[in-house]
C-alpha cells in the first residue's frame, strides 16, 4: 500500500516516522527547507519511551509542494493520502491530494479545525473522503526533530458513515502496524467536533496566556475562559444536529489538560514561532457556524480576537 503524508510537520513526522515501521510504500510531502531535510538526511524521530529513531531519506520519497509539478513516479499512485498540515494548507493540501492519489484512492485529514474534508470531497467526491481526528501529542524543534510526546490514537471514519471499505480497511492495518492506535467510527461528525471542543478550550487560552496545558486546570480563571468556549462549541455542535454522545464535558476537559500537562498546544508553538495560527479553523468556525444557527459565542469570539490580534502585532511570546 502506497500511503503519502501530506504536510510533515510535527504530527505529519509521527505518522510518518510511525507508518515508516511498517510495509507501507511510503511519499512524503513537505515545503521548502523541509523537504530538502526530508530528502538529505531523513526524519529524527524522539519517541514517547524516549528513543530517538533515525528514519533514512531512502525510506520515502519526497514531494517539495512550492516546487513544480509531480513527477510521473508519483502521480496517480497513492492509495490513501493523509492531511497532516495546518488548516492554512488545507486548499494546496487537497489539490495534491487528488494528484497523487490513484482511482479509487482515499483521502483523510487528521487536521485541527473544521471544514477540512469537504474541501476535500469538493474535489475527490465524498465517497473518497474519510473524516478523521488525531490525539497523538508532538512538536517539532528548530532542529527538524519530531518530539512524539503522547500516544493518542486516531479516529476516522466514512463522511456518511458505514463500514470501512476496503481502501479504509487496508489503511486501518498499516495504522495500527505503526502503533497509532486506528478507531473505526460511524459518526465522524462526533469525533471532529469532539476534538473542536478541546481545540476550542486549550488552544487559544494557552497561546494567549503563554502556558503548558496543565495552566488551565490550576489557574480558575483560564478553567473558566476554556469551558465558556468548550460549552458554546458544543452548544452549536448539537444546534447543528451533531450528536456528541454522553460526555460531560468539564471531566472530558479535565482530563485531557492532565495528561498533557507538560505539552506546549500547537498554537502557543505557532505564536511562540511567529506563525499564523489556526484560530480561523477553531474559534472562527465556532463562531460562524453560531450564527448560521442563532447560538451565541462570545467566549469563541474574544478568544479569536485575542488571537488574531496577536498574529498582527507580531509581539509573539
Amino acid at each position: 500500500m502506497r500511503i503519502a503524508v501530506l504536510g510533515v510537520g510535527a504530527i505529519g513526522g509521527v505518522v510518518l516516522g510511525a507508518l515508516a515501521d511498517t510495509e507501507a510504500d511510503l511519499v512524503a510531502v513537505a515545503r521548502g527547507s523541509g523537504a530538502s531535510n526530508l530528502e538529505m538526511i531523513g526524519l529524527l524521530l524522539h519517541t514517547p519511551e524516549g528513543a530517538i529513531e533515525m528514519i533514512p531519506p531512502e525510506r520515502f520519497l519526497v514531494v517539495d509542494s512550492e516546487e513544480g509539478p509531480i513527477s510521473e513516479q508519483i502521480r496517480g499512485t497513492c492509495d490513501a493520502a493523509i492531511l497532516c498540515g495546518k488548516a492554512a494548507s488545507t486548499p494546496v493540501l487537497a489539490q495534491l491530494a487528488e494528484e497523487v492519489l490513484a482511482d479509487g484512492g482515499m483521502a483523510i485529514s487528521v487536521q485541527n479545525g473544521l471544514g477540512h474534508p469537504e474541501a476535500l470531497a469538493h474535489r475527490l467526491g465524498r465517497e473518497r473522503v474519510l473524516g478523521g481526528s488525531i490525539t497523538h501529542g508532538a512538536w517539532r524543534d528548530g532542529e527538524g526533530g519530531v518530539h512524539w510526546v503522547g500516544r493518542g490514537a486516531i479516529r476516522l471514519g466514512n463522511l456518511d458513515g458505514g463500514e470501512p471499505g476496503s481502501v479504509a480497511s487496508s489503511l486501518i492495518e498499516m495504522l495500527d502496524a505503526a502503533g497509532l492506535q486506528p478507531i473505526w467510527s460511524e459518526d465522524v461528525q462526533r469525533i471532529v467536533w469532539r476534538k473542536i471542543l478541546l481545540n476550542v478550550a486549550i488552544n487559544p487560552v494557552c497561546a494567549i496566556a503563554g502556558v503548558r496545558n496543565g495552566a488551565i486546570a490550576e489557574v480558575p480563571e483560564l478553567w473558566g475562559q476554556a469551558m465558556a468556549a468548550m460549552e458554546e462549541a458544543a452548544a452549536v455542535a448539537r444546534g447543528l444536529g451533531v450528536d456528541l454522545g454522553e460526555i460531560d464535558l468539564a471531566e472530558h476537559l479535565r482530563k485531557v489538560v492532565e495528561a498533557t500537562a507538560e505539552n506546549r498546544c500547537s498554537m502557543l508553538q505557532d505564536v511562540m514561532a511567529g506563525r499564523a495560527t489556526e484560530i480561523d479553523s477553531l474559534c472562527g468556525a465556532v463562531v460562524e457556524r453560531g450564527e448560521t444557527v442563532g447560538i451565541p459565542t462570545p467566549a469563541n469570539q474574544a478568544l479569536h480576537a485575542l488571537v488574531k490580534g496577536i498574529e498582527r502585532s507580531g509581539e509573539f511570546a
